[in-house]
Formats: structure tokens, sequence, C-alpha cells
């Protein structure tokens, strides 16, 4: 397993060795081991899974204290991409984000811990997208900012054309980042 520090501190790929056959393949999706090296020291909670079709935007997404969340995400089924925004605010990349496809054949996953805003863009259909928490929901702490935040500026549109987009009446509601005030 190879684990690599994104240019966000904190933000980290995990690249699992994968061993295929002519039977398929097996690898390590998590060991408590090799992610406590890497400084990853969570114990997970609760573990979550959504289905999508191509094109369905969920994010940006958070909780605020104490039901802060640190995700560990990864896709089963089709593709994302995964964006991470940096809403610490002494963090020297506050505001800024990281993007990562994810799929089912790169077998990539992708730590975001608590500080950060979470979302996902499906690039294809049926699209199995799972993660672990560290903490459990709580409807009360939800906080967000709106996808298409101009000062943001995250690049979606270049994965498929915005009109394709599918998202919840919540997510088109959230503030944008220069109205949100980070809890973190």
């Amino acid at each position: 397993m190879q684990i690599t520090q994104t240019p966000i501190e904190g933000l980290l790929i995990i690249e699992p060795k994968v061993w295929k056959d002519n039977r398929g393949y097996f690898y390590e999706s998590f060991n408590a081991k090799l992610f406590a090296d890497a400084g990853i020291n969570v114990n997970f909670v609760q573990d979550n899974q959504s289905f999508s079709q191509k094109g369905a935007l969920r994010g940006l997404h958070a909780q605020s204290s104490p039901f802060e969340q640190g995700k560990l995400v990864r896709v089963l089924q089709g593709a994302v991409l995964d964006v991470a925004v940096d809403i610490r605010k002494t963090s020297l990349t506050y505001g800024q984000y990281f993007g990562l496809e994810l799929s089912a054949e790169n077998h990539k996953q992708l730590w975001v811990p608590p500080g950060f805003l979470h979302g996902f863009l499906t690039l294809e259909d049926q699209t199995i997208f799972t993660y672990k928490v560290s903490n459990y929901y709580d409807k009360n702490s939800e906080i967000g900012v709106m996808w298409n935040d101009p000062d943001l500026n995250i690049q979606w549109q270049g994965h498929m054309p915005e009109s394709m987009f599918l998202l919840s009446d919540k997510d088109q509601v959230l503030p944008n980042f220069k109205d949100f005030t980070s809890p973190f």
C-alpha cells in the first residue's frame, strides 16, 4: 500500500497493492497499522455507500464540531471526480481544493480529514461510492458550500457539461464560500 501526501497537508491518496490473476483481483483496502504509520489514527464508526447515475454531484459537505468527520472514500463500481476543500482557517491552503479521479479500475482512495468540505461528481452510470467515517452523522451539524462557487473555481465541467449534473435540492441552496464561516 502506498500512501502519498497531496499538495494540501493532511489530505492523503491511498493506492493499495492489487494482486490480479485469472480469477480477478484482491487488495487490502484498510490496514489500521499502515494507516497509523501514515498519521491516520482514527476509529471508524460507520460505513456509508451511495449509488448514482452519471452526472450526480453530491457536495460540498462537512459536519461541524463535535460531530466533525474524517472520511476514507473510494469507488467500488464506476468512477467519480472526488473533491476536498480545505476549510481549516489557520491552514496555508485555506480555501484551496484538491480533485482526484477515483474509480473501480484504479482502486485509489482518498483520506479526507476533519476540516475539509467534500463532494464528488459521478463520471459513469451505476457508480457505487463508499466511505468510512470517523464520527456519526448529525443533521444539526451539517455545513456546506455551493458546488459551483466562483471563489473556489472547482473544475467540474471539464468532465462533462454542467447541463448533465444531477443535484439535490439541498445542494442547490448552500451558501457561497465568501458567506461561509468555517468552524475549523
